[in-house]
């Protein structure tokens, strides 16, 4: 029979597996096969003679035998945490590895582009980044952090936030789209009887509703504008929108990190820049979430600032 200190880490595995309910979990976060969490468990259960948690294909649960002993596994991996995240914390160089997760079109044209100088400046940090527009559990993925954009009263509970940026929706349109109309659009009620190609899911619909701004985005007390456009296309990503509002197609709302680069080639226009999209098109915040923590870890603490700074 093994001896109680030669069984800690399998105490810290079943310890990972009751907390984010699954094996499969378990091993992401442990970085380990799931087939070696299962043996891990399994040689627990040997070694007391009973098992600690009952299995099926959907889920685990704990035994009678198994909440007990959980309650001692679950203080020694709380214990390792916080003994890990100090020396972490107090490291004076981020290293490890960060897990983490980014909604998809927001990934790819704003999040991707930074990182290339933060491995510069920090290479002892390795990435792992899930691009996914799912509504992710972080504790249950066993991710470091996520980035959701959203408003501040919609931030889910229990996490901690920190702002990245202002994400805004834009009218855009091509020069030769522009061209080819019998007048210029020069106010938002002018999209009244142009074709616009919208989002076209959820809340994001035809109404718009926009508010006069001056230069540094403050509101102006003039009327708001309120219209239905005509929307012949709509699909459901900004990167889609791009695609057709660069073949002219009319004119786009999308978001203002994924037209960036062609708004600075001149392949598109930005309409209206004194009027701000409101209603289900407000300006929303990208922001990091992370579980809370005595101590963050210096690698995760590193990457939050560098993407706060907009350091690409």
């Amino acid at each position: 029979m093994r001896n109680e200190h030669a069984l800690v880490p399998e105490m810290l595995v079943f310890a990972t597996v009751v907390e984010l309910r699954g094996f499969a979990a378990a091993a992401r976060r442990l970085e380990l096969t799931t087939s070696a969490v299962s043996r891990s468990v399994g040689r627990l259960e040997a070694h007391w003679g009973a098992k600690l948690l009952h299995r099926t294909t959907r889920s685990v649960s704990l035994t009678e035998l198994g909440a007990e002993v959980y309650v001692g596994c679950a203080r020694m991996a709380q214990l390792a945490r916080e003994v890990h995240a100090t020396a972490g914390h107090y490291g004076d160089t981020p290293r490890g590895r960060v897990r983490m997760t980014a909604p998809e079109v927001f990934g790819e044209t704003w999040l991707a582009p930074q990182l290339p100088a933060f491995r510069t400046r920090w290479p002892e940090v390795e990435l792992s980044v899930q691009l996914t527009d799912r509504m992710v559990d972080l504790t249950e993925e066993g991710l470091d952090l996520g980035i959701r954009l959203t408003t501040a009263a919609q931030l889910p509970p229990g996490m901690v936030a920190r702002a990245l940026c202002q994400v805004r929706y834009i009218a855009v349109a091509s020069p030769e789209c522009l061209r080819l109309l019998p007048a210029p659009l020069e106010h938002p009620g002018d999209l009244a009887n142009q074709p616009c190609i919208t989002l076209g899911y959820g809340e994001f619909q035809n109404q718009l509703c926009w508010e006069p701004q001056d230069a540094a985005g403050q509101a102006m007390p003039q009327t708001p504008v309120e219209l239905r456009v005509h929307a012949p296309l709509s699909i459901s990503s900004s990167v889609g929108i791009l695609a057709l509002a660069l073949r002219h197609q009319g004119v786009g709302i999308v978001v203002d990190f994924a037209a960036r680069e062609a708004l600075t080639q001149g392949r598109l226009v930005q309409l209206f820049p004194g009027w701000q999209l409101a209603g289900p098109y407000a300006t929303r915040t990208a922001y990091a979430l992370y579980p809370p923590t005595r101590h963050l870890p210096l690698k995760v603490r590193a990457l939050i600032d560098h993407l706060a700074r907009g350091d690409d």
